[in-house]
C-alpha cells in the first residue's frame, strides 16, 4: 500500500522458471512500492532459497508471496488486470504502453478497485487463454530488432511507471545541507577577490572593471556558498595571492643574479 493509501497493483508471475528472476522481480517491486506478489505454478516449486538471495534484502514480497494453480485463481479477487506481452494476439483487447497502463491502474485504484499486472514465464510468455482473462495488453515499446525482455526487467519497467503515478517528483535530498551564507559574508568574499584581482592587473581595460565585477559577483552569488565554502574560497584566494608574491620575488632574484656586476 502506498503512502496515500491507494492499493498498489498485484504482480502475478505465471509459470516463472528461475528462482533468480522471481527474486529480482521482488527486488524491483520493493524499489517501487509494490508488495503483493502472486506466483502461478513456479516450475521448481516454492519456496526457493535462490529467490531470497536474488532479492538482496527485499524479502517482504517473497515472504508473503501466494502460490496458485492457475491464472484464474491468482486474479480472482482483482477487478482490473492487464497482461504484459510482446507477442501479437488475435484477441480484441486494447494494446497500451506501461505508462498508459499505470495511469489506468492508478485511476482504478483511486476508485477503490483491486488491480494487477500479469507476466508470463521466461520461455514462452503468457498463454492466449490467460491473456483473454485480462482487460488490456501492455507492451513495452522496445526496438523491433530485439523485443525479448528479462522477466524482472519487464516487471521493473511497469513498476516504475506505476511509481511515477504516485510519486512523480524527485526524492528528497539525501541530507539537508547547510544554509547559504549571508550577504555580509559574500560581500567580504567579493571584496577580497576583487582586491587581489586588482593587484594582479585582471581588470583591464579599466573602463570594463564595473561590468567584470558585476559578472563575477553574479556567478559567485548563483553558487549559494555556505559559510564554510566562503571561508574555503577565501583561503584559495589568499593562497594564490601569496603564491604570486613568491613568484615575483623569485623573478626579482633571477633578474638580480643575471645582472652584470657593477663597475668599481
Amino acid at each position: 500500500m502506498t503512502a496515500n493509501s491507494v492499493v498498489a497493483p498485484s504482480i502475478i508471475l505465471s509459470a516463472p522458471q528461475l528462482a533468480e528472476n522471481i527474486g529480482a522481480a521482488a527486488r524491483v517491486m520493493a524499489n517501487f512500492g509494490l508488495s503483493d506478489l502472486r506466483l502461478v505454478n513456479p516450475r521448481d516449486g516454492w519456496p526457493q532459497d535462490r529467490a531470497w538471495a536474488s532479492a538482496s534484502g527485499a524479502d517482504w514480497p517473497l515472504d508473503e508471496a501466494q502460490v496458485f494453480d492457475d491464472v484464474a485463481g491468482a486474479i480472482g479477487d482483482l477487478q482490473l488486470v492487464f497482461a504484459t506481452t510482446a507477442r501479437p494476439r488475435e484477441l480484441q483487447l486494447p494494446v497500451i504502453t506501461p505508462r498508459e497502463a499505470a495511469a489506468r491502474l492508478a485511476e482504478a485504484a483511486a476508485e477503490g478497485m483491486r488491480t494487477g499486472l500479469l507476466f508470463g514465464g521466461e520461455r514462452a510468455g503468457l498463454e492466449t487463454s490467460d491473456v483473454a482473462l485480462c482487460q488490456a495488453v501492455v507492451t513495452v515499446p522496445v526496438d523491433p530488432r530485439f523485443h525479448s525482455l528479462n522477466l524482472a526487467q519487464a516487471v521493473a519497467l511497469n513498476a516504475y511507471e506505476w511509481r511515477m503515478t504516485q510519486a512523480a517528483g524527485p526524492p528528497p535530498k539525501f541530507r539537508e545541507g547547510p544554509p547559504p551564507a549571508d550577504q555580509a559574508a559574500m560581500m567580504g568574499l567579493y571584496g577580497h577577490l576583487e582586491t587581489e584581482l586588482d593587484a594582479a592587473g585582471f581588470f583591464h581595460p579599466p573602463e570594463k572593471r564595473p561590468s567584470m565585477i558585476q559578472n563575477l559577483r553574479s556567478a559567485l552569488g548563483r553558487a549559494q556558498f555556505s559559510d564554510q565554502e566562503v571561508r574555503t574560497f577565501r583561503g584559495v584566494v589568499t593562497a594564490l595571492s601569496r603564491g604570486r608574491g613568491r613568484v615575483l620575488e623569485k623573478l626579482a632574484r633571477q633578474k638580480s643574479d643575471a645582472a652584470p656586476p657593477a663597475e668599481t
